[in-house]
C-alpha cells in the first residue's frame, strides 16, 4: 500500500507540474498578445500624430515666407521656433513609428547600388549648420576606390544621419566631428565597408557602450539632462545595419569622445 501511495504521490507532481507549465505557456501567449497590441497602438498613434504635425509645419512656413503678408522680426522668430519643434517632433515620431515596424518585424530592405562616399557627402552637408552654428569643425575622409554597396540607400541615410547628429549634439563649441569610409572585414570575413563616425565629445563610459544600442534607453534619464529624444535613435541604426547583414559597436572614453563603426558587407574585394 505505501509503494502505491508512493506512486500516487508521483503522478499528481506530475500532473502539477504539467499544469504549471500549461499555465506559464498560457501567461507567455498572453504576454505576447499584449506585446503585439501595444506594438500596433504604438504605430498607429505615430501614423496619426504625423499628420497634423506636418500640417502645422506646412501652415508655419506658409507665414515664415510672408506668403500671408509681412512678419515682424520677432513674430519671424517666433514662427522659425514653432517650424523648429515641429520638425523635431515629426523626427522623433518617426522613430518611433520605424521602431513599432520594427518590432512587428515589418521591415524590409530596397537595395539599390550606390557609391557610400556620395551619401556620406550627402549627409554632412545637410548637417553642417548645425555643426557651424556650435562652432564645430566637421570632416569627411572616404577611401579611393571603394566598391559600390549594394543596399537600402535610405536606411544607410537615417544610420549616418543618426549618428553624425549626435556627433553634433554631444559635443562643445570649438570640438570636431568627423565621418571616414575605409576597406573593413564583414561578420563572415567576407569584404566590407568600414564607417567610423567619431567626435570629441563627452564620451560615454565603458559600461554603458552596450546599453546606447537598446530600445529607449538614455545614460542620463534625469529631468534635466540636457539632450532629449526617443532613446530610439540608436536602437534602429543597430536593426537597419544588422538587417544589411553588418554590425555596430562603439568605442568611447568619457571626456575624449566617441567613436561609433558599423560595417556593410560588399560583393567586390576592397
Amino acid at each position: 500500500m505505501t509503494l502505491r501511495a508512493g506512486y500516487h504521490s508521483v503522478d499528481e507532481r506530475l500532473a502539477a507540474l504539467e499544469e504549471s507549465v500549461n499555465e506559464q505557456a498560457r501567461t507567455v501567449a498572453e504576454l505576447r498578445n499584449r506585446d503585439a497590441l501595444k506594438t500596433q497602438f504604438i504605430s498607429n498613434v505615430s501614423h496619426d500624430l504625423r499628420t497634423p504635425l506636418t500640417a502645422i509645419v506646412t501652415h508655419a512656413e506658409i507665414l515664415r515666407d510672408g506668403i500671408l503678408g509681412e512678419l515682424t522680426p520677432k513674430q519671424l522668430e517666433s514662427i522659425c521656433g514653432i517650424i523648429s519643434g515641429g520638425r523635431q517632433l515629426i523626427g522623433m515620431v518617426g522613430e518611433i513609428l520605424t521602431y513599432a515596424r520594427g518590432a512587428a518585424d515589418q521591415l524590409s530592405l530596397t537595395s539599390t547600388e550606390f557609391p557610400i562616399g556620395t551619401v556620406i557627402e550627402q549627409v554632412a552637408n545637410q548637417v553642417e549648420p548645425l555643426a557651424v552654428k556650435k562652432g564645430l569643425e566637421i570632416g569627411v575622409d572616404v577611401e579611393k576606390g571603394l566598391p559600390l554597396l549594394l543596399a537600402d540607400r535610405e536606411k544607410i541615410t537615417h544610420v549616418l544621419s543618426n549618428l553624425l547628429g549626435n556627433a553634433i549634439d554631444f559635443t562643445e563649441s570649438g570640438g570636431r566631428v568627423w565621418v571616414n569610409a575605409s576597406c573593413g572585414t564583414a561578420i563572415d570575413g567576407g569584404a566590407a565597408i568600414l564607417i567610423e563616425v567619431g567626435d570629441t565629445g563627452i564620451g560615454i563610459a565603458p559600461e554603458h557602450h552596450e546599453i546606447v544600442f537598446r530600445e529607449f534607453a538614455q545614460v542620463d534619464a534625469s529631468a534635466s539632462r540636457h539632450h532629449h529624444g526617443t532613446g530610439l535613435g540608436l536602437a534602429i541604426a543597430r536593426k537597419f545595419v544588422e538587417l544589411h547583414d553588418g554590425r555596430i559597436w562603439v568605442e568611447s572614453t568619457p571626456g575624449v569622445g566617441s567613436r561609433f563603426y558599423f560595417t556593410l558587407p560588399v560583393r567586390a574585394t576592397c
